[in-house]
């Protein structure tokens, strides 16, 4: 495959922002099977921002010739007090229903590496910690916890300082080329980017996904970056997101009362949904009745914005079809928990207090 269709494939949406296209060129130049990473932290069950927009990208980066890692990030949990602050659980939860979610959407072991992010941390992993940050300022820190779901005027812990250093020490100590994530951790990229060539390391280039909204949907046209990691689908409001292995009524009850105005497509989740999960590899198809204008399909987010602001099609269609295909895209999971019943209940045993 020649480098351009390679980067192609990893600017395909979901993608919004790659730093920088030059950047990867160079990269694929001098390295036709680059690194990878994404981090997650281990908060609870899975959505389909969190799992299926990153298991779509990853399996373009596994086109485009990438050695993809996804890493769990316990210590980062724990730090964050996700899972009640409890390590061991936190840890059972990563290498248990976590890391399954994404082998059960098509990212087996084989093909993607999964390290638990404790594993990595040696004592040149906190010497890269301190150097981080004695080379950075309070104010940056401060500014970078936002990617931890935080404001900087929360109430956070002292160890939260320390987040952002370990996340950009985990990309250097991965010796990875491509830093993946959502928008919502851009600023530690930056940062990784900015503090790399001072202390002997590689730059990354950051690849960062769209956040997909909330059912609830974003109340602004224009939202801020606050208001855009308010609005994201959360783990802590069940009905605002739609979890990877749920049954299929449930994905539609939730589909059925989700925001969806109509002739509105800016901030509505379903066209999102359809841009970003949908369309990227296919036609959505809409299925109705003749009186309401037959069956038909939409090929492009453009031809699908058109219908839907000029009412040509109605929100339940809309709705319909997006359900349709989350059910059908979301098969795997269900039947591979089916399974292996037992990585759901680890979850669903533990009392999740924040």
């Amino acid at each position: 495959m020649d480098i351009e269709k390679k980067i192609g494939l990893v600017k395909k949406t979901p993608t919004q922002e790659l730093v920088t296209e030059d950047g990867l060129r160079s990269i694929f130049e001098s390295n036709p099977h680059p690194k990878h990473y994404i981090g997650f932290e281990i908060s609870g069950f899975a959505h389909i921002g969190t799992g299926l927009a990153t298991a779509l990208k990853i399996k373009d980066l596994l086109e485009a010739g990438c050695k993809p890692t996804v890493f769990l990030a316990d210590y980062h949990t724990w730090i964050n007090g996700k899972l009640g602050g409890d390590l061991d659980k936190i840890r059972a939860v990563a290498e248990g229903y976590f890391k399954h979610c994404f082998i059960a959407l098509g990212l087996p072991e084989s093909k993607v590496e999964y390290v638990l992010a404790s594993t990595l941390y040696d004592s040149d992993y906190w010497k890269t910690v301190l150097d981080i940050s004695r080379t950075t300022t309070l104010n940056r820190m401060l500014r970078c916890i936002t990617i931890m779901g935080r404001k900087e005027t929360d109430t956070s812990s002292s160890a939260s300082i320390l987040y952002p250093a370990m996340q950009a020490a985990d990309i250097f100590m991965l010796n990875v080329q491509i830093a993946h994530s959502g928008m919502d951790q851009r600023k530690v990229h930056m940062l990784a980017r900015e503090i790399a060539p001072k202390l002997g390391f590689e730059k990354p280039v950051a690849l960062h996904g769209r956040l997909l909204p909330s059912l609830q949907g974003v109340e602004r046209m224009n939202p801020t970056e606050d208001q855009l990691i308010d609005a994201k689908m959360s783990k802590s409001k069940p009905d605002s997101a739609i979890f990877v292995h749920e049954p299929k009524s449930e994905i539609l009850r939730k589909i059925k009362k989700a925001y969806c105005p109509e002739k509105v497509a800016d901030g509505n989740p379903m066209i999102e949904y359809a841009e970003n999960l949908i369309l990227r590899d296919r036609p959505l198809q809409v299925e109705r009745p003749e009186k309401f204008g037959g069956d038909t399909e939409y090929a492009t987010p453009k031809e699908l914005r058109e219908a839907y602001t000029s009412g040509a099609l109605h929100p339940m269609d809309l709705k319909n079809a997006v359900g349709k295909e989350l059910v059908e895209m979301l098969q795997p999971v269900r039947e591979y928990f089916e399974k292996h019943p037992k990585y759901l209940k680890e979850l669903e045993d533990i009392k999740i207090t924040r």
